[in-house]
């Protein structure tokens, strides 16, 4: 039987419980874009949709947090402001640039999940479980993004 590391687990938890807070904040940044200069409702409604996984995403570990007594990292007022700038930046250049942001970002959060998937023993199998679930929103998050628009080429490719 294979047992998490018990510091890797801590670091686990409180990275996937910011990363998830900042996926919520470039969502609300993308949402503010949308509601103030960008005027597209399809795509609000995508992002509002996605942000409900997000923040159900948050809520596990904000809990994980509370029960297994981890302080959370002490820079999530910067996620904060990083990533609410970069969803309002990214949705104000256009859709195919809010949609590259969600794609990009999710395609980084799917390596992340994949590699403490690969890490987490036989003790944690809840933990394992739900970022498992948790992954394959994001992989659903990135798919939608490039059916929505994002792309990679011209002037995207930076």
């Amino acid at each position: 039987m294979k047992k998490t590391d018990p510091n890797k687990l801590e670091e686990f938890i409180r990275v996937d419980h910011a990363g998830e807070r900042g996926a919520i904040k470039i969502y609300e940044g993308q949402l503010l874009a949308l509601n103030t200069l960008v005027k597209d409702e399809d795509l609000k409604k995508t992002v509002e949709e996605m942000k409900i996984h997000e923040k159900e995403h948050h809520d596990y570990f904000a809990n994980e947090i509370k029960k297994r007594n981890i302080k959370p990292t002490k820079l999530l007022p910067l996620w904060d402001l990083l990533g609410i700038g970069l969803g309002f930046g990214s949705t104000i250049l256009g859709k195919k640039a809010a949609m590259l942001c969600t794609a990009s970002v999710e395609e980084v959060i799917d390596k992340h999940y994949l590699s403490q998937l690969n890490q987490l023993g036989s003790d944690e199998k809840q933990l394992k479980k739900k970022i498992e679930k948790f992954r394959e929103d994001e992989i659903h998050h990135k798919d939608i993004a490039y059916e929505k628009g994002a792309t990679k080429k011209g002037f995207y490719s930076f």
